[in-house]
């Protein structure tokens, strides 16, 4: 019991942790403390851009922005005189010596429709490049996205059953904190087990519930028509995603080396250009090794992470696995923005 709970509550603790730390560099950046820690510029990701939903299970809210906000973080960029710059231009500026001007670029993963929808728009009011990543398998209808599946299917559902390698287990699913409680054990699952057998189980689970989870990613990502057809807007570039959205870290190096090749010729069709960027899944220490950065670097593509950090101009930079800063949505306020351009947070976290 004791340890349920604590469970329960380890990721409001967090969460009121980081809003404490957000709060705290705004007021510190204010007062021009620690300026250094700014660098020289930033890469932001998004995922979901779109109105907010009225639902009070939403696992996946970290992922989601609204436009409104998504405007409120550009026009705060250039109050603070960022530049507006594509992740291309973006890698040649970490190349020369610096300029004294900082730069900020956009990028959004697994390219799901509201991006056209709803985070094109506002970029074109402020004429901001912007990169999507684009996962093969989620675009072209062969892969689901695990975790919109779970979301899909606890959203539904008050009981499932789940063999997580020990025999069936019964998991209430009826209230919200049940549900988060199932979507994380199930997170893990995927994280723990070999990816691909996760994820098909998963699926195979939300069959049995009646969810179709192609027909979720269906739902959501833009198909290869729909990337033709944003590819005509001079401020979207496209980068590769892998082919099936696994970690790369995980997979034996053939696995490895197809998921990047595939995936970037992938672009290249859609485009009629070499791909020239790439964003790894998840992005994380498991997902990201020196093998990766090794591919990367005979694929000449510019390589971004979710690990978080500001850059710096004169040549240091790894472009192989750059950092970027998560516009989350679970902290949309424009003052966090500012905090998060500071570089202060990641001072803090070390």
């Amino acid at each position: 019991m004791t340890d349920g709970i604590v469970k329960r509550f380890r990721p409001v603790a967090r969460q009121a942790a980081i809003t404490a730390g957000l709060e705290l560099a705004a007021i510190l950046s204010r007062f021009g403390v620690g300026k250094e820690a700014a660098g020289d510029g930033l890469i932001f990701t998004l995922h979901h851009v779109r109105p907010a939903a009225q639902l009070p299970f939403q696992p996946n809210r970290h992922l989601d922005v609204t436009p409104g906000f998504l405007d409120a973080v550009l026009v705060a960029l250039r109050e603070l005189g960022y530049d507006f710059v594509s992740l291309e231009a973006a890698g040649e500026r970490l190349m020369a010596p610096p300029t004294g001007r900082r730069f900020a670029c956009f990028t959004l993963d697994d390219g799901f429709r509201d991006n056209a929808v709803h985070a094109s728009p506002v970029f074109a009011a402020h004429g901001a490049p912007y990169t999507i990543f684009v996962s093969k398998g989620l675009s072209e209808g062969s892969h689901s996205a695990w975790w919109e599946t779970l979301a899909a299917l606890l959203q539904k559902t008050d009981h499932i059953q789940f063999d997580f390698g020990g025999g069936l287990e019964n998991l209430p699913t009826a209230t919200t904190a049940q549900k988060m409680v199932a979507f994380e054990r199930l997170s893990n699952f995927v994280g723990d087990e070999a990816e691909a057998a996760a994820v098909t189980a998963i699926d195979a689970l939300a069959a049995r519930h009646d969810v179709d989870a192609l027909g979720v990613c269906r739902d959501l990502v833009m198909t290869r028509a729909e990337l033709q057809a944003l590819a005509d807007d001079p401020l979207v570039s496209y980068g590769a995603h892998t082919v099936s959205h696994r970690g790369l870290a995980r997979l034996d190096d053939a696995e490895a080396e197809a998921e990047v090749a595939n995936s970037a010729a992938y672009v290249a069709e859609i485009t009629g250009r070499p791909c020239r960027t790439f964003a790894y899944p998840y992005g994380d220490a498991r997902s990201v090794s020196a093998r990766e950065a090794e591919r990367l670097k005979r694929h000449g593509l510019i390589g971004v992470t979710t690990r978080p950090g500001t850059l710096r101009a004169g040549g240091t930079a790894d472009l192989q696995a750059l950092p970027r800063v998560s516009l989350n949505g679970l902290y949309q306020k424009a003052r966090y923005v500012r905090a998060l351009a500071s570089g202060l947070p990641f001072r803090m976290m070390g």
